[in-house]
């Protein structure tokens, strides 16, 4: 443990030290690449940044502005002599009532922020999920690799059994050629097993945006723990939990503030000013001297008529909401029916592991049958060797039938809105 650590340390900040080598790796150290470095969590994550920045960009709307100017200006050939004359202005300025848009814009992008919030949950759902998929998809296929490279070796072994066999003139040529086409068979079987190892480990890699060159070697095993399921439960838990559901109640939200800030347009304004003004007086006697005074005022607007443009623009954001909620049942419907498609799964799969052990049992019966008669000398090393392979072809499928398992747990899992 304290060796993994280690090794994730020096992954994390010296990833150029373990490019071309293969690095051990578990699920939860390849879960920690995936939050950090996933490009698509990262975009994600920048884009709820900015929607939180967003906030604060409208609730300086509650804040009065204060505004500065100052202009100097010369005068030369229209009086006997040059003038110059220099003014400033400080405005001070604060919205009483702005309709109500304001504080509903502040509403809106507050909402706005849970949607992207609820994107990010999303995306990393989806990456976790396709991690743990990749992440046992690779250890899978380097099982299947092995066995794979054992049943060449066995079968290697009754080629040259059979040709000795033929040598002596007790088997058949064309059961020595049954045996060459089984051995090239295998054999393709096993670059085949090849070729995926190595297509697990670059997708894999892809995910954890590792260097190209990196070989993982992911350090888990096939455990199986059994556990109840239950789809009213999960199903409710899904209807509170999923990222999915929570954007569009939240953009539901967002579309109904946005109809009062669209509303805000037909209704009056009222805002406070005070002007503060200096001025260089200048006459053509050239004397000069400052004036200063200042202006308070309240001014109040009220746009009467605009065309019907705002009522136009307050029913288009009417048919977004309506948008949003019919987009939050579909969801809902596609949550329901992802969550029972995933449950359905989860099932079968336990129900083949049951089968499969079953198998194995007999299996392993039999090859610790062997056992006792090779060790006794009724049987050879070569029908040992075969009862070793079929033992190991049924705890593979074991496997397989844990692997399928453990992918239809995540599903379902990342189907009630976690992982």
């Amino acid at each position: 443990m304290k060796k993994s650590g280690l090794l994730l340390i020096l992954i994390l900040f010296f990833p150029a030290l373990l490019r071309a080598e293969e690095i051990p790796l578990t699920l939860g150290e390849a879960v920690v690449f995936a939050l950090r470095d996933n490009r698509d969590i990262l975009l994600v994550t920048e884009e709820v940044k900015k929607a939180k920045l967003k906030i604060a960009e409208v609730e300086a709307g509650l804040f009065p502005t204060l505004n500065f100017t100052g202009s100097w200006t010369q005068t030369r050939g229209y009086y006997t002599k040059d003038l110059s004359q220099a003014t400033t202005q400080a405005t001070l300025k604060q919205y009483l009532y702005k309709g109500g848009k304001t504080i509903n814009t502040i509403k809106y992008n507050g909402y706005k922020f849970e949607v992207n919030q609820a994107m990010l949950d999303k995306t990393k759902l989806d990456t976790l999920l396709s991690v743990e998929k990749a992440f046992y998809t690779l250890l899978l296929a380097k099982e299947l690799n092995k066995l794979n490279q054992a049943i060449v070796e066995n079968t290697k072994e009754h080629l040259n059994f059979i040709k000795e066999r033929y040598k002596s003139g007790q088997a058949s040529e064309s059961e020595a050629l049954q045996l060459r086409s089984c051995l090239s068979t295998v054999q393709q079987a096993y670059e085949a097993s090849v070729n995926q190892v190595e297509s697990s480990q670059v997708l894999l890699a892809n995910l954890l945006y590792l260097d190209k060159d990196v070989k993982i070697n992911p350090k888990a095993e096939f455990i199986y723990e059994p556990k109840e399921v239950a789809f009213d439960e999960a199903f409710l838990k899904a209807m509170q939990a999923r990222p999915e559901i929570k954007q569009y109640e939240a953009q539901a939200k967002a579309d109904k503030a946005n109809i009062e800030i669209t509303k805000a347009d037909n209704r009056p304004q009222i805002y406070a000013a005070w002007d503060y003004y200096t001025r260089s007086h200048a006459s053509a006697t050239s004397t000069k001297n400052w004036n200063d005074y200042n202006v308070v005022g309240l001014t109040f607007s009220w746009p009467i008529f605009d065309g019907w443009a705002t009522k136009a623009k307050v029913e288009q954001a009417i048919v977004d909401l309506k948008s949003t909620q019919l987009l939050k049942e579909k969801t809902i419907n596609d949550v329901a029916l992802e969550l029972k498609d995933a449950y359905i799964s989860l099932k079968n799969a336990i129900a083949k592991i049951d089968s499969v052990e079953a198998e194995a049992r007999v299996y392993q019966d039999n090859l610790l049958s062997v056992k006792e008669k090779s060790e006794k000398g009724i049987t050879s090393f070569l029908d040992l060797d075969d009862a070793n392979l079929k033992y190991g072809i049924s705890a593979f499928n074991k496997k397989q039938a844990i692997y399928d398992y453990l992918l239809a747990k995540a599903s379902f899992d990342k189907a009630q809105g976690g992982i």
